[in-house]
């Protein structure tokens, strides 16, 4: 596999989406390793009822707000993507939970 251009070097649309591409397949194999971490999370977790943990939930959306601060791109945009990410985590912990225990 060949290595994309980063962004400031990019020239071309053929190469921004190139670029994008490239990382979409990345952040889909640390997607498959966080859902790993919800695997885990059902086995360990004794009551379908810890499943959805509000309080975790809010920890990891401030902390993705504040390293999204750092680097310079908009809290609250990275905040709504990552609230999607940690209910669709949620959902498939609860499945993973249920089927652990059938």
């Amino acid at each position: 596999m060949t290595s994309a251009k980063l962004p400031e070097q990019c020239e071309t649309m053929i190469e921004v989406r190139a670029g994008v591409d490239q990382v979409d397949r990345e952040l889909v194999t640390l997607l498959v390793r966080r859902f790993g971490y919800m695997d885990a999370a059902a086995r360990i977790k004794p009551d379908r009822e810890a499943v959805r943990d509000e309080a975790r939930k809010a920890e990891v959306l401030d902390n993705v707000a504040r390293a999204a601060a750092a680097a310079g791109l908009e809290p609250d945009r990275l905040r709504a993507v990552w609230n999607e990410l940690v209910e669709q985590s949620i959902a498939y912990e609860f499945d993973r939970w249920d089927r652990e225990r059938a």
